[in-house]
């Protein structure tokens, strides 16, 4: 039983829309699903990704509106690295990120940058040999465009204790340094620790909510009875309608969860693949408050709406 790299990573932000502009139109990747936070209806919850919403290219995000921006601390993730294919590509994201007056630093053929909201990213050129996981923004030739994931860097409260679990419980495979490489038989990732700082983390925007690891479907019923006795606060195997998943929080403090490769999907309730996200979609078991949702929740543009505005900001 081995897990499949990252399958996706859920953060916060305080402006869905601004949000979604950055991500859509700035990152050129594509909204696959607008829902609800399943844990707390009371918020939105966006994911990007590619054309087939593939897992391990999906970034979402809770919006919880006005929040001030959190800070990162012990029990966090802190970086988030995508892959690049090329030096030209780290090029390429320089130039752009520049236009929209975001501060960059690259070193190693590694490119550093943060969102609005103060989330910490990393562009790394890599040679893996997953397949590359690339959007279709109109402006972001295909040899240039992110690739999905690669890592994420974490601070841990208690590093031993992150490592045996990781690695006795997770079979994630120490590389030294504190990296640990998370690779199953279709695609990998890995993990890293770093010193924590002393200040204390605060939620809020810019902040991980949590990292989540792929599974074959198969598996996910025996992880969750893996973690279950080891983690207070693990919640057994979850249906969230898109796919299955089970959450725990290990014991340096970070919020993991496990989700299944397979499963219905992001397209199981959307008209097609060229329309998924642009509506909101429930779950079953929410439909009948779509009304309230639909009232209270921030409206927030479509893909094409969004790349719309990329074509006149180049044209500019």
């Amino acid at each position: 039983m081995q897990l499949e790299g990252i399958h996706h990573v859920t953060c916060v932000t305080a402006d869905a829309p601004s949000n979604a502009d950055f991500y859509v139109r700035v990152l050129g990747l594509r909204i696959v699903k607008k829902t609800i936070n399943q844990t707390d209806q009371t918020t939105y919850h966006l994911f990007y990704g590619d054309e087939k919403a593939s897992y391990g290219n999906n970034i979402s995000f809770f919006e919880y509106r006005g929040r001030p921006n959190g800070r990162a601390g012990a029990g966090n993730v802190h970086t988030i690295v995508w892959r690049v294919g090329s030096e030209a590509a780290l090029d390429f994201w320089e130039r752009r990120l520049a236009d929209e007056n975001v501060t960059t630093s690259r070193e190693d053929g590694r490119l550093d940058f943060a969102d609005h909201e103060g989330l910490e990213h990393q562009l790394a050129v890599v040679d893996v040999p997953d397949t590359p996981l690339i959007g279709e923004a109109p402006d972001v030739p295909a040899e240039f465009a992110l690739q999905g994931f690669d890592g994420v860097r974490a601070y841990s409260r208690d590093d031993e204790a992150t490592e045996r679990f990781v690695t006795e419980t997770l079979g994630f495979a120490p590389t030294g340094a504190g990296r640990f490489d998370v690779r199953g038989d279709v695609r990998g990732a890995w993990y890293a620790l770093d010193p924590a700082p002393p200040e204390k983390r605060s939620f809020g925007a810019g902040v991980v909510q949590h990292v989540a690891w792929s599974c074959k479907p198969e598996d996910i019923d025996a992880w969750s009875d893996r973690v279950g006795p080891l983690c207070p606060d693990a919640t057994g195997t979850v249906d969230r309608h898109f796919f299955r998943s089970t959450y725990f929080t290990e014991p340096g403090g970070v919020l993991f969860e496990i989700a299944e490769m397979g499963g219905p999907g992001f397209i199981v309730d959307e008209p097609s693949w060229a329309q998924m996200g642009d509506d909101l979609q429930l779950p079953p078991w929410l439909e009948e408050r779509r009304k309230l949702y639909e009232y209270s929740l921030t409206p927030v543009p479509t893909t094409s709406e969004l790349r719309a505005r990329t074509r006149v900001h180049a044209g500019a």
